[in-house]
């Protein structure tokens, strides 16, 4: 596993020990990078259920402000703080290491809104899926920027809903058993 693009392009990171994460692929990461494009320079990203840290991580290679990573598994949250030690980052993120809905909570009551959001919980937690998506539309004004992107890696075989609420889908990627659907506010712009 390696960063895409960026100031850390090619760097090696290392991913959580064990089978219990399923860090996102280097070509699925191009994807997701290759459509939000120059969005990220300068956003506040959130990688939900981060794993590695190798999504945010690659947002802090292309240029984001800020990234807040939530991650509750012992030794996917030791992947990421290696990660960034690796890469000598030493600002311009935040790592919330007791749950989503911890850091959720946190960014809707000091109401930071983040330009892109990307959550990837194990494919077949559908529940975790359903309540983020859900909190996120019923939080948008206080954790979603105007013109907010919102990005949800699934598998195929576990499809998501078009519409929770105002978040609706706005486009669909998929590569290979993975899939990435992507929603706005409606009205918004997504991508």
């Amino acid at each position: 596993m390696r960063v895409i693009g960026g100031e850390f392009r090619s760097r090696l990171l290392q991913a959580p020990r064990g089978d219990a994460t399923r860090p996102t692929s280097d070509r699925l990461r191009e994807t997701l990078f290759n459509v939000l494009g120059p969005r990220v320079e300068g956003a506040r990203f959130v990688d939900l259920y981060a794993g590695s840290g190798a999504v945010g991580i690659e947002a802090i290679s292309r240029g984001a402000e800020f990234v807040w990573f939530a991650e509750s598994a012992r030794p996917a949250v030791a992947a990421i703080r290696a990660n960034l030690a690796a890469l000598k980052v030493a600002g311009g993120f935040a790592l919330e290491d007791r749950s989503v809905a911890k850091l959720l909570n946190s960014l809707a009551e000091k109401q930071r809104a983040a330009e892109i959001v990307f959550l990837d919980p194990p494919y077949s937690e559908a529940e975790e899926y359903e309540a983020t998506l859900k909190f996120l539309a019923r939080n948008h004004a206080a954790v979603l920027a105007d013109g907010a992107v919102v990005v949800a890696e699934h598998g195929r075989k576990q499809p998501l809903e078009v519409r929770y609420s105002v978040l609706e889908r706005t486009r669909v990627l998929e590569q290979g058993d993975a899939v990435l659907s992507f929603y706005a506010v409606k009205g918004g712009d997504a991508g």
